[in-house]
């Protein structure tokens, strides 16, 4: 049967069965359930699996969701996957308790007010334009060490470095390089690997996972 428990089940498995091979605790990597556009009972379905790590694209349909679903169930970790536009950055940090995607000075700015104005740190992995592909979001390469000493500066909590390689290419070389950048800067952690290539992304140093489809099944 296709339910939620399989589904997260195998999930788990395989990621349990990456970490042996790549001689890494499965304790290591976050399995972060992407609930983007997928309603409160289809993401209960996954709490009452076992599932605590969440993550969300966008602010406002996160606002819409979770509120309702956190109170009943507290211990829910909630992370934003998407981009962030620095008008945003308010919202984002009341809600989240993790940001991936953090690329540019000006949202370093607003997410610094942000954290100020409400007492709260929440930490960040920096966006990298790993494949060279503007569309997507990301700080480019050669601008990251700038960025990193902003934030740094800053005060902000630094998670470690987040990527989405090029579709249609193999992934390998791109989770290869983020790994790389996050050892020269001292950085602990990578968020990479999605539903097609998180066991390829476990054995080059993942230590988040962003899974969607896997987990939820196919969109409608």
């Amino acid at each position: 049967m296709d339910s939620a428990a399989s589904r997260l089940a195998a999930v788990n498995e395989r990621i349990a069965h990456a970490c042996k091979i790549a001689g890494r605790d499965a304790k290591e990597v976050t399995l972060v359930a992407v609930s983007k556009t997928h309603d409160a009972a289809s993401i209960m379905r996954l709490i009452e699996a076992g599932q605590r790590t969440f993550g969300e694209n966008r602010v406002q349909e996160a606002q819409a969701k979770w509120p309702a679903l956190r109170e009943a169930n507290p211990d829910i970790e909630l992370h934003l996957v998407g981009s962030l536009q620095s008008n945003k950055a308010d919202d984002a940090v009341a809600l989240f308790d993790c940001i991936h995607s953090l690329d540019r000075a000006s949202l370093v700015g607003a997410l610094a007010k942000a954290m100020d104005k409400a007492g709260r740190q929440v930490p960040c992995f920096v966006q990298v334009d790993i494949g060279e592909e503007p569309q997507k979001g990301g700080c480019a390469i050669a601008e990251l060490p700038a960025l990193l000493t902003q934030a740094r500066g800053a005060g902000i909590p630094l998670a470690g470095l987040m990527c989405v390689p090029p579709l249609g290419i193999e992934p390998a070389p791109f989770f290869a390089l983020l790994d790389k950048l996050a050892r020269d800067h001292g950085l602990p952690g990578r968020s990479i690997g999605m539903s097609g290539d998180y066991e390829t992304a476990i054995m080059l140093g993942a230590t988040h996972v962003r899974v969607g489809t896997a987990l939820f099944g196919e969109r409608a």
